[in-house]
């Protein structure tokens, strides 16, 4: 049976007192490569935010089976100040900071893996290139080179085929599937379907509150895309945290 790396107790997350994502109880074992759907205001990235730890709850707890400096964090690139003068070697180089610090130095093996870093996402020949100089597609490689570094066990993937050229989208998910092969867990947001059917076996989808987890085909019903869309029209966003209320078990789809 699979062990349980992630437990969510009745979590409501959120900003200024008011919910993104409320009274959740999940459970995500190790090993899944976990896909999280839902429309644009659904709690999808602040979801992730809670399990990096960049938010705290309003409510509940999140309990981790893994030390917080075993888990990456890749936001969207909308997130990322590009104007920054930093070069592609640099930022990927951010990816060694859990084992030498930020101020430490990098040794020569420490160089060797940040170029194999490079290679295994094809930029080899971009490492002094400023990373407001790359393509959207480009500056994705990069991140997912510092990502490599990290050897994180646990991975959250925002939108991370967002804004990207078809080819290097297909490059990313077969990392992806080489990291979850080699035993990550992965959670990844997007809105692609298509990806998330054809490479996804699990899926998380959220509006606000669960609709259904489990089997990506089971959860992607037609009934299921319909109830999130409802839910998450009619929320209010004015809402302060509310009282938990006597709700169905929420651990399989519905």
């Amino acid at each position: 049976m699979t062990k349980t790396l992630l437990h969510f107790n009745n979590i409501t997350l959120g900003y200024d007192r008011h919910p993104a994502v409320h009274h959740l109880d999940i459970e995500i074992g190790r090993g899944e490569l976990l896909a999280i759907v839902g429309p644009n205001g659904g709690g999808k990235s602040t979801l992730l935010k809670g399990i990096a730890g960049t938010i705290a709850p309003l409510e509940g707890e999140i309990s981790l089976a893994v030390a917080r400096s075993h888990i990456a964090y890749l936001p969207q690139q909308a997130d990322i100040d590009r104007s920054f003068p930093i070069s592609v070697t640099d930022m990927v180089a951010m990816g060694l900071w859990h084992r030498h610090g930020a101020y430490g130095g990098f040794s020569h093996s420490c160089h060797r893996e940040i170029e194999r870093a490079l290679a295994r996402v094809g930029l080899q020949g971009f490492e002094k290139r400023p990373i407001g100089t790359l393509s959207g597609g480009q500056l994705q490689r990069a991140l997912f080179a510092r990502l490599i570094l990290q050897n994180a066990e646990l991975m959250l993937l925002d939108e991370p085929f967002s804004a990207i050229d078809g080819r290097t989208a297909n490059d990313l998910i077969n990392l992806i599937i080489e990291w979850n092969k080699s035993g990550k867990t992965i959670l990844a947001v997007t809105h692609d379907m298509h990806q998330v059917r054809k490479y996804f076996p699990q899926t998380l989808l959220l509006a606000r509150e669960l609709v259904a987890m489990g089997d990506t085909e089971k959860v992607l019903s037609a009934q299921n895309l319909l109830r999130a869309r409802a839910l998450t029209e009619a929320f209010d966003n004015r809402a302060h945290v509310c009282e938990r209320e006597h709700l169905p078990h929420h651990g399989e789809a519905a």
